[in-house]
């Protein structure tokens, strides 16, 4: 009989599987695109620290002409915030408390440090273009798809114009419409505030009901002129893919036209749908900006809004780095989903 084998052998150790992953090519993709995020994260920090000093004046300007202050204790502000020394020594200072102790630096106006801050603000922001996203993308997606199953028919010429019509209407216009709504039909649908002054009496569920009615009209608002864009694109995608030879062969055997739509054609227009994935991971902060200060939604829109117009320095900075950090993976999350749905698509053959 022969000897059986050691079970030492058959042994997969934890570190066996560590290494496994890590030289994995998904793995080694990841990694050298967090170290290309590092060097584009440190050069986004200096162009936009230096570009907001660009601009005249700084946060204690609008104290200069008020008698309540003294030059003695606007020059002891100036030294406490950094605002005396020259825009390179802030930078390299805030740089430093960054990387070493992860502090992003006090707001000038909230007197707390930003990160804080942005935080109380993140779940409200996420929520709204959360919802937007999910209306977006499940009413453009299957109108993209009935436009191009019945190409230039009644239904898909209407659902053109629909798409002109939403493409022609930025956000800040459909606000305003909305906004106009909203008054002639008041008080059918609240406006200001992500509660109403009862939120705190309700039960869970009528919790619920309250955040998600004074979530339609801002989602609306923010989804009009995404779902217009994105319908086209399907369409354009899908027209495109169902001309190719392969998707005339799957006819010519006999494949129903549902199995060729939704199972060959549909799998192959989606990948430039999944690109777009990262951008509008990247646009959750920005997107949102107009309608939140339309609708007093208390997001970062608004928070970032009036942090620009107060020239409160650092909440600004650690704004722009969240932007850029979202628009990294946004795009980093793209790519990968991209190899996973089409197997023709290496990591290791992308830039």
């Amino acid at each position: 009989m022969a000897p059986s084998s050691s079970p030492l052998k058959n042994t997969v150790t934890p570190w066996t599987r560590f290494s496994q992953a890590v030289t994995s090519e998904t793995s080694l993709y990841i990694l050298k695109r967090i170290l290309q995020a590092l060097l584009t994260l440190l050069l986004a920090s200096a162009l936009s620290f230096f570009v907001i000093q660009l601009a005249p004046g700084n946060f204690l300007d609008q104290y200069r002409q008020s008698p309540q202050f003294s030059a003695e204790t606007l020059a002891q502000l100036e030294a406490q915030f950094g605002l005396d020394q020259p825009a390179w020594r802030q930078y390299l200072n805030w740089l430093y408390q960054v990387l070493f102790h992860g502090n992003f630096g006090l707001s000038f106006s909230y007197q707390r440090p930003v990160v804080d801050i942005l935080w109380e603000r993140v779940p409200n922001t996420l929520l709204l273009s959360l919802a937007a996203f999910l209306v977006t993308w499940l009413i453009a997606i299957p109108l993209g798809i009935i436009g191009a199953v019945n190409q230039n028919r009644w239904a898909d010429r209407l659902l053109r114009v629909l798409s002109y019509l939403g493409q022609g209407m930025p956000t800040i216009i459909t606000g305003l419409l909305l906004l106009f709504f909203a008054q002639l039909t008041a008080p059918l649908f609240p406006i200001g505030g992500r509660t109403s002054i009862i939120h705190d009496d309700l039960n869970w569920f009528g919790r619920l009901l309250d955040v998600g009615w004074h979530l339609i009209l801002p989602t609306v608002a923010l989804s009009i002129t995404g779902f217009a864009g994105l319908q086209r694109i399907t369409r354009g995608q899908l027209l495109d893919v169902l001309r190719q030879n392969y998707i005339q062969t799957a006819r010519a055997k006999g494949l129903s036209e549902d199995r060729v739509v939704y199972v060959h054609a549909l799998r192959n227009a989606v990948n430039p749908l999944i690109t777009l994935l990262g951008f509008e991971f990247a646009s959750l902060l920005g997107g949102a900006f107009i309608t939140e200060n339309y609708f007093n939604w208390p997001g970062l829109g608004k928070l970032i809004l009036e942090a620009v117009t107060a020239q409160d320095l650092y909440l600004v900075m650690a704004s722009l780095m969240m932007g850029a950090v979202m628009l990294i993976i946004g795009n980093l999350l793209a790519d990968v989903a991209l190899s996973f749905v089409d197997p023709r698509i290496r990591l290791s053959e992308m830039n």
